[in-house]
Parts: structure tokens; C-alpha cells; sequence
């Protein structure tokens, strides 16, 4: 996969601040929610033969499908949910990490969740499931980078 719908900005630190900047653009949460599910639909059409329990993501609520491809030169990933904000959670994940290096996935700290205020309003299970989301792509790194 070598064509994104992610608008793929030149560093992971540089797509987190773009993130940052959108999302300030919003007055309150009723609105940022609404862009967050707008996003999620964003999301390409993930495959239905993928939607098996070998892809799927433990740890979320809602169902979660991921499949990392590439090396650790280039990994994409690509993702589905079952939920619209989880949807929305997954495309701004994608758009920090999918088509970046290994290294620079690992040396990236996911900031922007933190700066658009994500953690203090998203339910635990949405958090928990965006952490094993984010887990996945570490650890997808490590393994490649390894």
C-alpha cells in the first residue's frame, strides 16, 4: 500500500501538529466529536476478508481490524472499526504513524492526544482501545526495526 487518503505531512511531530492545529479550530467537544466521526469516515475501504479474529485488536470495546504492512523501512497499516468515533480515533493514529519508518514510529510519542485533549474526554473503554491501538503500532515497529 503505497497510496494513503492521509494527508501525509513530511514527520510524524509535524502530522501531530497539523492535528493539533484542526482540532483548535473548534469551539467545544460536540464539535471536535463530529470532525472525529467526519474522519473515521475518511478511512479507505478495508477489505472484508480481513475482518477475521486473526486482525482483530484485543483490548477495544468495539471491533477493531488492523493488518501492518511493509518493512521497517515503510510501515502502513490499515484499520476498520465497527464504532464512528473509534473509526475517527484509528484515521488520526494512521495519519501519525502509517507510512513512516520504524524508527521514526518509535521515536514518536503520540502528543497530539494530549494536545487536542483527547484523554480527559474519551470514555475508558475509548481509551483503553486507543492504547492498545497504539500499542499495536509500537510494538508492529519493534518487530520490524528488530
Amino acid at each position: 500500500m503505497t497510496d494513503t487518503v492521509f494527508p501525509l505531512e513530511p514527520t510524524a511531530v509535524q502530522a501531530q501538529a497539523a492535528i493539533k492545529e484542526e482540532f483548535a479550530f473548534f469551539s467545544d467537544w460536540a464539535e471536535r466529536y463530529q470532525y472525529l466521526i467526519d474522519l473515521g469516515r475518511k478511512l479507505p475501504p478495508f477489505p472484508d476478508a480481513w475482518k477475521t479474529d486473526e486482525h482483530r485488536l484485543l483490548g477495544c470495546q468495539s471491533m477493531v481490524w488492523i493488518v501492518p504492512q511493509g518493512s521497517a523501512q515503510r510501515l502502513d497499516f490499515q484499520a476498520a472499526s465497527d464504532s464512528a468515533i473509534v473509526s475517527g480515533l484509528i484515521y488520526l493514529a494512521l495519519r501519525v504513524y502509517s507510512g513512516r519508518p520504524a524508527a521514526e514510529i518509535l521515536a514518536t510519542e503520540p502528543g497530539y492526544i494530549a494536545d487536542i485533549g483527547l484523554a480527559k474526554h474519551l470514555s475508558p473503554t475509548r481509551s483503553n482501545g486507543l492504547a492498545a491501538l497504539l500499542a499495536f503500532i509500537q510494538d508492529t515497529a519493534k518487530a520490524q526495526a528488530a
